[in-house]
C-alpha cells in the first residue's frame, strides 16, 4: 500500500465507523416492530431495514445523522487531509458512505452550496425546497427541514472553515467561515 493511500484508506475508514455508529444508536431504543421476523431467523431480518414511523422518529434520526456527518467531515479535513498529498477530499470520501448508506438504508443525501462556490453541478439547489434553504442557511439558520408526506428532508448547515475555502471560495478577502450545506432525506411510515 502506497504511503498516500493509508491515510486515505484511514479516513474513509474513520467516516464509515463513525456514521455506521451514528446509525445504530439511532435505531438503538427504537421498539421492535411487531411483524418482524423471529429472533433466530437471521436471513429473513439481516435483509429487511426499519425505517422509521413516523416524521418526528425520522427528523431525530436526520438530526442526529447532520451533527455526525459534520463532525466527522471537520476531524477528517483536519487531521487526516493533507492537500499536498494527493488524498480525496473528504466530502467525497463521505459521498462513498452516503452511496453505502443509500443501498442498504435508503437514505438520500446531498451537498449545496450556500454562501461560496458550488463544487459541482450537483451541488445546486435542485427543487423548491433546497432553493428556500439556501435563503434560510445563508441568512443565520443551521437547520430548514420539512415533513412531505412519506419522508422528512433536513438540510443542516456545514461551516466551511479557512482551509476549505482555499477551494470554495479562492479570491476571498477574509478568513471568516462560510456555509454549505447537507441535505438529508429520510423516509418513513412504510413498515
Amino acid at each position: 500500500m502506497s504511503h498516500n493511500a493509508k491515510p486515505a484508506l484511514l479516513s474513509s475508514a474513520v467516516a464509515a465507523a463513525l456514521i455506521l455508529a451514528t446509525m445504530m444508536a439511532a435505531a438503538a431504543g427504537r421498539p421492535e416492530a411487531p411483524d418482524s421476523a423471529p429472533k433466530g431467523d437471521a436471513d429473513a431480518t439481516s435483509s429487511q431495514v426499519e425505517i422509521p414511523r413516523t416524521a418526528e422518529e425520522a427528523r431525530g434520526q436526520a438530526r442526529l445523522l447532520h451533527e455526525s456527518i459534520h463532525v466527522t467531515l471537520q476531524i477528517m479535513h483536519s487531521r487526516y487531509y493533507r492537500e499536498d498529498e494527493g488524498m480525496p477530499l473528504p466530502a467525497l470520501t463521505l459521498e462513498t458512505v452516503f452511496d453505502e448508506l443509500a443501498t442498504s438504508r435508503n437514505l438520500e443525501f446531498h451537498w449545496m452550496a450556500v454562501d461560496a462556490k458550488p463544487m459541482s453541478v450537483d451541488h445546486k439547489p435542485r427543487d423548491q425546497f433546497e432553493r428556500d434553504a439556501v435563503e434560510a442557511l445563508g441568512s443565520g439558520k443551521e437547520t430548514f427541514e420539512i415533513a412531505e408526506p412519506d419522508a422528512y428532508r433536513l438540510a443542516g448547515a456545514i461551516t466551511l472553515s479557512s482551509q476549505c475555502l482555499k477551494c470554495h471560495l479562492p479570491n476571498r478577502t477574509d478568513t471568516k467561515p462560510r456555509t454549505a450545506a447537507l441535505v438529508i432525506t429520510v423516509p418513513f411510515g412504510k413498515d
